[in-house]
């Protein structure tokens, strides 16, 4: 098996999004005499599954706030959290239809591994997940491309689970759509399991761990390694780009949804209803109790058709008075109120 590591000239990546497109690149133009391996740690991010509606699944102004990117993977499976405390695996089988969907198989080596370390009793349970003392610690998710077999996993090293607990936390809204729900399981952490010798252990020296059974090695340094050429890098940033890098792909992939937001302000209630098709807002209803001068359809017709991001919400209504709609509440307040969760 060789081993592919997101470094260009020499320099660990940790964008999540070249993380995603060096496997889509290797999908359709790199193919070796053996299964290929992946490993990346990003920077703090949201990593969701192919067909869950972003919306459903994140806290946006957590992420804002805290500068977490969200990337879209081309496999299914749920929403995750990753960080440069967590490894991920993945994987290319060549071939082999029959480790599709045998999460057994994917989760040996780790098992092996985490042995090694006296972990006892990892279990692979459920569809795709793998428990400690009946506590997440890592969920696989498996696709077919082209007659090879592309699998990853992450390994809760050390979760952080503050980020984890508020950023998983869809906005408080009354969604109704046709996307596919995470399942929230209890998570736990590897460290805590790992015997004395090994509680120090760094996620580098951790990852060299598993590369030895993964890879069936003694060694990291005897591990057959494929470097990614200024070729390779060319359609990797390309596909970064165009793809895992682009709001379009990332939140505006799922075709429709329907929510709605209420809030009681100083003026008096607000509600809103909106439609949502490919993340722009296709229809909205604004009532409440509130008092204004201007007709509220001329404000909803400015929003028509404006993608649910923020910066643009804002630059859509960048020209009208909002006192002439809802005197006392600010543009800023106004825009948030519609992405923000209400508790």
């Amino acid at each position: 098996m060789y081993l592919i590591e997101p470094k260009r000239d020499g320099k660990w990546q940790d964008d999540p999004g070249i993380a995603m497109a060096i496997q889509d690149y290797a999908k359709n133009h790199i193919f070796l005499d053996e299964d290929i391996l992946f490993i990346y740690t990003t920077q703090p991010s949201i990593q969701i599954g192919k067909y869950q509606n972003a919306y459903e699944e994140i806290n946006q102004t957590y992420m804002d706030a805290h500068n977490i990117k969200l990337v879209r993977r081309e496999t299914g499976g749920g929403a995750i959290y990753l960080d440069n405390q967590n490894m991920s695996f993945c994987f290319l089988f060549n071939d082999n239809q029959e480790i599709y969907g045998n999460y057994k198989y994917l989760y040996q080596p780790v098992m092996e591994a985490l042995n090694t370390m006296s972990v006892a009793q990892p279990e692979q349970k459920g569809r795709n997940d793998l428990l400690l003392n009946n506590k997440k610690i890592s969920g696989a998710a498996m696709a077919v491309h082209k007659g090879r077999v592309h699998a990853g996993y992450s390994l809760l090293l050390d979760p952080d689970y503050e980020a984890m607990l508020a950023v998983l936390r869809p906005n408080q809204k009354k969604i109704n759509s046709h996307g596919i729900q995470s399942v929230r399981s209890r998570v736990g952490a590897i460290r805590p399991h790992l015997a004395p010798e090994y509680k120090n252990i760094t996620v580098w020296e951790f990852t060299d761990v598993l590369l030895q059974h993964l890879l069936n090695i003694d060694d990291v340094q005897q591990a057959k390694r494929y470097e990614l050429t200024r070729e390779d890098w060319k359609g990797i940033d390309e596909i970064a780009a165009e793809k895992y890098n682009n709001w379009d792909w990332n939140y505006g992939r799922f075709q429709q949804f329907e929510y709605q937001v209420s809030k009681r302000f100083s003026i008096g209630t607000i509600h809103i209803g909106l439609k949502i098709i490919y993340a722009k807002i296709s229809d909205i209803s604004i009532t409440g109790d509130f008092f204004g001068t201007e007709n509220i359809q001329d404000l909803e017709a400015t929003l028509i058709g404006v993608r649910l991001k923020k910066e643009e919400l804002l630059k859509a209504i960048s020209s009208i008075n909002i006192a002439d709609y809802f005197n006392g509440i600010s543009k800023e307040e106004f825009i948030q109120f519609i992405m923000e969760e209400n508790e």
